[in-house]
């Protein structure tokens, strides 16, 4: 998933919104997935996610989140239908292995309620500077800059340790190890020797990137230190009551 939670520059209703704005209305479309338990709230909420990918000029990258998702939760589907032993069996196989309606209920809706819940985060960061969101958690949310500054910056090394294995991954290809395979137990045992100088790599970028803040006044900053400032307009407003009135369906529907 190299590069999907990059920053991608544009003039679209989203990207103009308050960055605060943003991450309440992310924070709130998580939060209808879990207060619902009706599976087409959720499904609205995915597709409403998907509408404002394509707003945003980002539906391609959030397709591609869409379908490592989908991979994902057909592996959780599998392993969660089976444990749940309420209610109404529907089909009965060997060894007292059985699905009932309420344990595929209950998968279905715990696996659109994880994509539901991932999507917006992800389009969240696709259409807000990492800048930007450390900066309105400082001077609006009053949370140390300590705390943001690490926040963010685990946020920042996502994209450039994905970058990092990518190459060390490439470097192994040329050598002649077929990652490739599609023996999933031989692909982690190549992958698990790949940890190592991914590590060494992450702590060497760490220990510069300390350094370089220290060298900056990282300890001097305080809320009232960054110059830019983000007005509160009419449009935040309507996606905030927007947010609200998704939130109020998802508890009452």
């Amino acid at each position: 998933m190299s590069g999907l939670l990059d920053y991608v520059s544009g003039n679209s209703l989203l990207h103009r919104l308050n960055p605060l704005t943003k991450l309440l209305l992310a924070f709130g479309l998580c939060v209808s997935c879990f207060l619902s338990m009706n599976h087409l709230v959720i499904l609205g909420i995915i597709g409403f996610t998907l509408i404002l990918s394509a707003l945003s000029g980002v539906l391609r990258r959030s397709v591609r989140i869409f379908v490592s998702l989908i991979k994902l939760s057909i592996v959780l589907f599998v392993a969660q239908i089976f444990f749940v032993r309420e209610g109404e069996v529907l089909v009965r196989f060997p060894l007292n292995i059985y699905i009932t309606d309420m344990g595929l209920s209950f998968s279905l809706l715990f696996v659109m309620r994880l994509i539901a819940a991932t999507q917006p985060l992800a389009l969240m960061l696709s259409v807000t500077r990492i800048s930007d969101i450390s900066n309105v958690l400082v001077r609006c949310c009053r949370i140390p800059y300590k705390y943001t500054f690490a926040l963010t910056t685990a946020m920042r090394f996502i994209p450039i340790f994905s970058h990092e294995m990518t190459g060390i991954m490439e470097a192994q290809i040329s050598r002649g190890v077929e990652f490739d395979t599609k023996n999933f137990f031989k692909k982690i045992r190549l992958l698990l020797p790949l940890c190592v100088p991914l590590l060494i790599s992450s702590v060497r970028k760490i220990e510069g990137g300390a350094i370089s803040a220290e060298l900056r006044g990282f300890n001097l900053r305080s809320r009232l230190s960054g110059s830019k400032t983000y007005p509160f307009r009419p449009i935040d407003a309507v996606m905030l009551l927007l947010c609200a009135g998704i939130m109020a369906a998802s508890v009452i529907l």
